[in-house]
């Protein structure tokens, strides 16, 4: 699709909105604007009821003081499956636009295909909505200004979606780095590996999937134009039409861990590599994908590489964790809990077999000797244990209702301090879309963590 396209669709969103507001919210005229309240239930609504919209709808729910409104999907199934999981009587569409008409929503959930989120996102904010926004906050890096913009102009709460951050493990990580645990940052890896037909979003297509269930044109939304074709509605995250393949379905993540934990906003430079070794089945993003990214020196630490790792037909063993190295010490962590390990260097080097001290002729073996326990005491060649210290996950820790209810009080606050605001989101999401730049070019990929903007070098 030319660039002009994209832009002409992008720029009748208001539009849309607003048409809609006037066609459609007529019915819900008697409806008040009403203000919340500690003793009101926010009412949500979720705009992509597929896999993550209904896992993201349970955990909203999963807090007491949310009400579902709301939904809508482009497959009637998914609409007839929200009243028979929710309420039969749950109001449901085809057209988000309704959603965002009726004055009795105080928020949005956007679990769209990743092209739909600017869109949506920038449509919701300007109608008055809160928005909780799935990963990746946007499909390109340059949509990523306009959405933040409109946050910032608005005022209204945004949170974006990449849950585990909200966990008991990540917020120990930050805690033990913040006390500098493992000495100055140098080193992050980071895996996210599977080695499933379902992992590597091979997704069930209903059979009674066809053009008359499916409104096809609105899911293309400013996509190219192309057939009816289900496996692309149902499997869209393998394809760069829709999706942002391995890296802003999985790389996204580990990056928001990493800037969580550390404090870091994103690297400089960034280059990947990687092949399509075994999901030959039409897709057109890559089942294996590494990835280097440098950060530079910061106020929070030392200019540090992360390696990133996805791998969706490793058949060996499958350990999904982040390791943050430093001088003394690494943490590692997931969901279930970590383990800080303190390793640090004596301040003698040592000398003996392996090294360049036995070559020496004898007299300068002596004179070394001299000198160098004049240099160093006893308790300078002392090597500290190991320490180990592990922090497991407490049971019922639910990362993904937390990050909701963070949501939640946030709004309650009239405030835009979530824990994953989109200035935070699109600093995790645009490094991502730059391993993708960086695969699909072959190049090298240069980025202004400060002002969030590409850079020729």
């Amino acid at each position: 699709m030319t660039p002009s396209r994209r832009k002409f669709i992008k720029g009748i969103g208001a539009a849309s909105v607003l048409m809609a507001t006037e066609s459609i919210a007529k019915p819900f005229n008697i409806i008040k604007s009403l203000k919340i309240s500690p003793n009101d239930k926010i009412r949500i609504a979720t705009i992509g009821l597929g896999i993550q919209g209904h896992s993201d709808t349970k955990a909203a729910l999963r807090n007491p003081e949310a009400e579902l409104v709301a939904a809508a999907d482009l497959y009637d199934g998914r609409l007839v499956r929200g009243k028979e999981v929710y309420n039969k009587d749950l109001f449901t569409t085809r057209d988000y636009r309704e959603i965002l008409a009726r004055k009795d929503i105080d928020a949005v959930i956007i679990a769209t295909p990743d092209h739909w989120h600017d869109r949506i996102s920038i449509d919701a904010l300007k109608a008055g909505k809160a928005v909780y926004c799935e990963k990746p906050m946007v499909q390109h890096i340059d949509e990523g200004r306009a959405v933040i913009e409109t946050w910032q102009k608005t005022g209204k709460t945004m949170q974006v979606g990449s849950q585990p951050i909200s966990g008991a493990a990540y917020a120990e990580a930050q805690r033990l780095f913040q006390a500098g645990e493992i000495g100055e940052l140098n080193f992050i890896e980071a895996t996210y590996d599977r080695f499933s037909a379902l992992g590597a979003w091979t997704y069930s297509i209903p059979p009674d999937a066809s053009a008359q269930t499916i409104d096809w044109d609105r899911f293309l939304g400013d996509a190219p134009r192309r057939p009816f074709d289900a496996t692309r509605f149902f499997r869209w995250r393998n394809y760069r039409d829709y999706g942002t393949g391995v890296a802003g379905d999985l790389f996204v993540h580990l990056i928001t861990g990493m800037h969580y934990a550390t404090g870091a906003i994103g690297p400089h430079r960034i280059f990947s590599s990687g092949e399509l070794s075994y999901w030959k089945d039409g897709r057109d993003v890559p089942d294996v994908m590494v990835t280097v990214l440098d950060y530079p020196e910061t106020e929070k630490h030392k200019k540090f590489q992360a390696v990133l790792r996805v791998n969706f037909a490793n058949a060996g063993a499958i350990k999904n964790v982040t390791r943050v190295v430093g001088t003394e010490g690494e943490i590692q962590w997931s969901a279930s809990g970590l383990t800080l390990t303190k390793r640090k260097l004596p301040k003698a080097p040592g000398y003996g077999n392996g090294e360049s001290f036995p070559t020496f002729a004898e007299a300068t073996q002596k004179e070394f000797l001299k000198e160098y326990n004049a240099k160093y005491s006893e308790a300078d060649r002392v090597t500290e244990p190991v320490k180990e210290i592990k922090f497991d996950t407490p049971a019922g820790d639910d990362a993904h209702a937390k990050h909701f209810k963070n949501f939640f009080d946030n709004m309650r606050a009239n405030s835009q301090k979530t824990i994953e605001d989109p200035i935070f989101g699109f600093r995790a999401a645009a490094p991502a879309l730059a391993c993708n730049l960086s695969y699909f070019d072959n190049r090298i990929v240069y980025w202004d963590p400060v002002t969030m903007k590409l850079k020729k070098k």
